[in-house]
């Protein structure tokens, strides 16, 4: 452990030391180890920086104003975490998969924990706007071979970019939202309507920051899910549509090469009338691989 006097009064040259070496009554080791890298690195950044006194107070308003507008149904910490990419990195970190699983993305804010099971191949669009859509793909393990009552919670956002949760009043309530279970086969399939990109809030300190940086606030179209199967790690996960204007440049950085679907636009009557939509409408395939819990 460190020994604050072995480096004396506090100076610019030992800030850090002297801090964490204030730390060591802890009784918490794990916090001692992170406030360690915390102090460490914070106290880098300053003397890299060399902030003046107003630009540091400046930093503060704008971490207080952050914490003010946040309620219970508005978390603007979790957004500034999601557009410096922290909360991708924290993802990557606890969701390392093995070779041939299915990557992990975000959660975002809009799930709902109660949203209603559904007989396979509903149509979760209850309001039938917007263009038509049919989703479906296999669940898989990582030998390829298909996982029977796997649940597949979905949710997206509608032809207008907004979630039910987000009109109330004008979106029924669990439109384009829904719970599948698997059969032997491991297929799953469901009908919705072609998502729309949308903007993460942007009327807070976060989205000022954004536009501060001359960037833009929209997330690329997507589909949310998150599938669980009985000795499979849960998998939360998005699809994207690779066409989408922003499908380069996701406010969150949620987009991963792997997650990008096809959305096909397909004419033919027939094959509408198979999806059980009307033509044209939009076939989106995607199978995903989980992978197995480890054995203690």
């Amino acid at each position: 452990m460190i020994d604050e006097h072995e480096y004396g009064y506090f100076t610019e040259a030992n800030s850090a030391e002297v801090v964490v070496a204030r730390n060591k009554n802890a009784k918490d080791q794990r916090l001692i180890q992170v406030m360690e890298v915390i102090t460490r690195k914070l106290h880098e950044a300053v003397k890299e920086i060399e902030p003046t006194q107003e630009e540091w107070f400046g930093a503060i308003m704008f971490l207080t104003q952050t914490g003010q507008i946040c309620n219970e149904w508005r978390q603007e910490y979790i957004l500034l975490s999601d557009v410096l990419g922290v909360s991708m990195l924290v993802d990557a970190i606890n969701n390392r998969k093995p070779s041939g699983a299915s990557e992990s993305t975000v959660l975002g804010p809009f799930h709902v924990a109660d949203a209603p099971e559904l007989p396979m191949g509903s149509n979760i669009c209850l309001d039938q706007k917007g263009e038509p859509m049919f989703v479906h793909g296999r669940i898989l393990d990582t030998e390829g071979h298909p996982i029977a009552g796997a649940r597949i919670d979905v949710w997206q956002a509608n032809d207008e970019g907004f979630y039910d949760v987000q009109q109330k009043g004008i979106q029924p309530d669990f439109n384009l939202r829904g719970v599948f279970r698997t059969g032997a086969d491991g297929r799953y399939w469901f009908r919705g309507a072609k998502p729309k990109y949308y903007p993460i809030p942007d009327d807070g300190p976060v989205g000022k920051l954004l536009g501060a940086l001359g960037r833009h606030p929209n997330r690329p179209a997507h589909l949310h899910y998150i599938i669980e199967a009985a000795g499979f790690d849960a998998l939360t996960t998005h699809i994207f549509d690779p066409d989408d204007p922003y499908i380069d440049s996701d406010a969150v950085f949620g987009v991963k090469k792997s997650l990008l679907a096809e959305f096909r636009k397909v004419e033919d009557a027939e094959a509408a009338a198979r999806a059980q939509v009307s033509a044209p409408f939009y076939d989106v395939e995607f199978d995903f691989v989980l992978s197995r819990k480890k054995t203690k």
